[in-house]
């Protein structure tokens, strides 16, 4: 493996570690430069799983010890969105890709209306919420959310925000904190689904991993340190940039692996 691919590996993963802790949909930066590098989507989609699960172990250490992880409340959670994220790794669909990137791109953007238009439900919080104990909805909710974790990973993390701050009551700092928790209790049970249909390229994941442990770290303390305020604004900012590529206005896919050349 040449120093550009090491290179590339690393800076990508600092980027998609920063975007993924803060807001999510960093994903897509990952299996694109895993498909730039040869492999096919299926296991682009598999190798992107170590970096999920070693990015969200660190931020989630970080958020604990400053003390904005509900660690109880996520481990409850956490149980309809590991029994889906294993379901939806499982699956095996047919499905006109474009249709379904046009299909996150509005959800992104009436999630980003919501966030614009009533700020304060994502800044404050809802304390009625906060102490009421856990209904069948919302773990109906989480349990869909980790079936669509399993199955493609991109974007979940605004599924997650959207469950936690409008349903559950939760400020988007300790959101972020647990979504992040969250993500990390059903990580391991997906790369295990990928690891026994051979769809991981290990070498690729783990350097790639190393970014991502170091965008993950960064984005904790600034989550923490700068406010629910700053990661609103970084969520509307990654939510047009992201629409725009599912629609087609941009193509930051060919922007991106265009440096690389």
């Amino acid at each position: 493996m040449s120093w550009l691919i090491v290179t590339a590996l690393i800076s990508s993963g600092v980027l998609v570690g920063f975007i993924n802790t803060l807001a999510g949909g960093g994903t897509i930066i990952s299996i694109s430069l895993f498909m730039f590098l040869g492999l096919p989507a299926t296991i682009a989609n598999g190798t992107n799983r170590i970096a999920v699960l070693l990015q969200t172990l660190v931020s989630s250490a970080s958020f604990k010890k400053q003390k904005v992880l509900d660690t109880r409340k996520g481990l409850l959670l956490g149980i309809p969105t590991v029994i889906g994220s294993i379901i939806g790794a499982e699956i095996a669909v047919d499905i006109n890709e474009k249709l379904f990137e046009q299909a996150i791109g509005v959800i992104m953007l009436i999630m980003m209306i919501f966030i614009v238009y009533k700020p304060q439900q994502w800044l404050k919080g809802k304390q009625e919420l906060l102490q009421r104990k856990l209904t069948p909805v919302q773990f109906l909710i989480f349990f869909i959310i980790g079936l669509y974790g399993g199955f493609i990973h991109v974007g979940v993390g605004y599924f997650i925000l959207a469950g936690l701050v409008l349903n559950a009551g939760y400020d988007l700092v300790k959101a972020n904190a647990l979504k992040v928790f969250i993500v990390l209790l059903y990580a391991p049970f997906t790369i295990i689904v990928f690891i026994y249909n051979k769809q991981i390229n290990y070498e690729y994941g783990l350097i790639h991993a190393i970014g991502n442990i170091i965008g993950a770290f960064i984005a904790s303390r600034f989550a923490v340190s700068w406010g629910a305020n700053f990661v609103r604004w970084v969520i509307i900012v990654i939510i047009l940039l992201t629409s725009a590529q599912m629609f087609g206005i941009v193509d930051l896919k060919s922007f991106y692996l265009q440096t690389l050349k």
